[in-house]
Parts: C-alpha cells; structure tokens; sequence
C-alpha cells in the first residue's frame, strides 16, 4: 500500500497549503450521540470550511500546483454533484483562472447557486455524474481547457488535512467511518492513519442505492453500477476510480451500504444532537455508526460530516420527519 500513499510530509506540506485559505475545523465528542449510541462518537465537522465541505481542501492543494506551472492554464472546466465544484471555484478564483463545472440535470439549486457565486460558468448536462464528467471531458478538448480531475493524488494530499487533525486530536480512535464519493476523502484518512503510525479502523460508508465501491470493494475488480439515491447525491458513483480501489482493498477494513432513510434519520439525529446540518452524504457516517452501534459498545469512534450542502426544502422536509 505505501507505493500508492503519500508521505507525513508530503500531507503536511498540503495541509500548510490548506491552512492559508483556512483554519484547521474542530472535532467534538457530543454527549447526545454518546446517549444515542453507547459510544463516544466524536464528529470531524467539515461542514465548518468556507464552502460548507471537505473538498475545499483538496482543491486549494490541488490549484496552488497548478499555478506554479510553466504551461499555468487560464482556465479550467471540471463536473461535479456541487461540493467539488465550490472547490474549484474558490481555488481558481483565488489563483485568478476562470472556471467551469458541468452539473448533471436536476442537481441541487442551492450548490448551483453557490457555485455561481463563486464566479463559476455552470453548465447542465446527462442524467448523473459520469454523464456530467464525460460532457467536461468533450468540452475541455473542444476549447482547450485543463480538466480538473475529482480524484488525483493532489486532491487526496490536501483533504488528508481533515484526517491528520482528526488523529493528533483522537490518536487512541478505534474506528472512523468516512463517506465515499469518488474515495478521495477516504483515501486520504487511510494515508494520514499509515503516516502516523496509527491503529485505527477506517470503514467506509456507501449509499445501498450506489453501491459501486461495495461492490468493487467485495469482489475485488472495479464494478460499475447505475445510482439511484434521492437524498445522498454527494455518494452518487457509478464508475469507481482505479487509484482509488488500490487504496482501499489495502487499507479499508469494511463498507457498510446504507439506506436512504437511514441517512435522512441520520441527518435529523445529527441536527438534534449537536445542531448542525448535514447534508446526504455529511449524515452518511453517522448512519453507519447507528446501524453498527452493537459493534460500538465500549469503543472510540468518530464520524466525518463531510458536508452541510442540502437543499433548504430538502432539509425541511427531512427535519419533519416526513
């Protein structure tokens, strides 16, 4: 596994990078959720970054290279669900390039907005994320735009951030349980965990209705399989990444798929106990931790809410437990 990971010092040179656009985000052990679960459940709460998520982190690592390039692009074009979208607007607007993200059809309203306001040209286009990226690919060959990838070392590095404050706070964590999208957040929970020497368990989270790195997980061969979730679009991947898989058959203990009224009871838990709100996929850890509480009992665990994006009608509706 370690020709795949980066160095203690290469993560902390990217956290360095991360740390001029943002202060390290607080991990807490609530007492409502230790009440709820029987364990002490500590919460990595990157809904407190500037765009309401983790990727910030990897897109801030990922542009301050990019501008140090001799061939240094003025723009650059990339897809998204919305939260790497944000990441990249806010880093090419910090590095003065300008950008565009392909969103698929029917994404969320308030992450387009948010997008936007960042100085981002938004296009609409396909039915889910791998439509999306494919229609990012054609357009960046069309005008000569460098595509930002959502998964590369680069990303990895800088929100491996997160991970490497969430184990100096909790080093005697038992197990974290990490969201997956394309893997970069677990990815890099799983580097900072092998930097540091550590024993901690990482599980990884996927929605049961985009089950593609459980399945590519269990088999052990990339497995692609259509998504269907309504509420955990920031999980919503067909075609897992390679680099990633590799990482995870070495260094991922377990998944565990959850459903998307788990993760809708999730998120009312997260808001009741430690009034934060968490979008689909930021509520999707703790929503494993609940459907593994048995396995809890005596244990030291932390959730990551990787972010606070949804949708102010969505939350409503979740939040009154309809």
């Amino acid at each position: 596994m370690s020709d795949f990971l980066p160095k203690l010092k290469q993560l902390e040179h990217a956290a360095a990078i991360v740390y001029e656009s943002m202060p390290p985000t607080p991990q807490y052990a609530w007492p409502l959720l230790r009440a709820q679960l029987g364990a002490e459940i500590w919460v990595k709460h990157e809904n407190h970054t500037p765009i309401g998520a983790f990727k910030l982190r990897g897109g801030l690592a990922y542009f301050h290279d990019l501008a140090k390039r001799k061939d240094r692009p003025a723009g650059v074009i990339s897809a998204t669900r919305g939260n790497h979208g944000q990441s990249v607007g806010y880093a090419a607007r910090r590095h003065q390039m300008s950008a565009t993200v392909v969103v698929p059809l029917g994404n969320s309203v308030e992450k387009n907005a948010a997008m936007r306001s960042l100085g981002v040209g938004l296009v609409e286009h396909g039915a889910d994320f791998q439509a999306a990226r494919e229609r990012a690919m054609w357009i960046a060959q069309q005008r000569g735009l460098h595509m930002v990838p959502s998964f590369h070392p680069l990303l990895v590095q800088g929100v491996a951030s997160y991970s490497l404050e969430l184990l100096r706070a909790v080093p005697d964590l038992d197990v974290a349980y990490v969201p997956i999208g394309l893997g970069s957040g677990i990815c890099g929970m799983i580097a900072a965990r092998e930097a540091l020497k550590l024993k901690t368990e990482i599980v990884g989270v996927v929605s049961e209705l985009a089950p593609a790195y459980a399945l590519s997980f269990e088999q052990k061969r990339a497995v692609e399989h259509p998504v269907s979730t309504r509420i955990a679009d920031g999980m919503a991947c067909r075609t897992p990444e390679p680099e990633a898989l590799e990482i995870l058959w070495h260094g991922m203990a377990r998944v565990v798929r959850v459903t998307d009224n788990e993760v809708e009871e999730a998120m009312r838990l997260m808001y009741s106990a430690t009034h934060n709100v968490a979008e689909g996929a930021g509520a999707a850890g703790l929503a494993a931790a609940t459907k593994e509480r048995d396995r809890l009992a005596g244990r030291k665990a932390a959730v990551v809410l990787c972010g606070a994006n949804v949708d102010r009608d969505v939350l409503a509706r979740i939040l009154g437990g309809k």
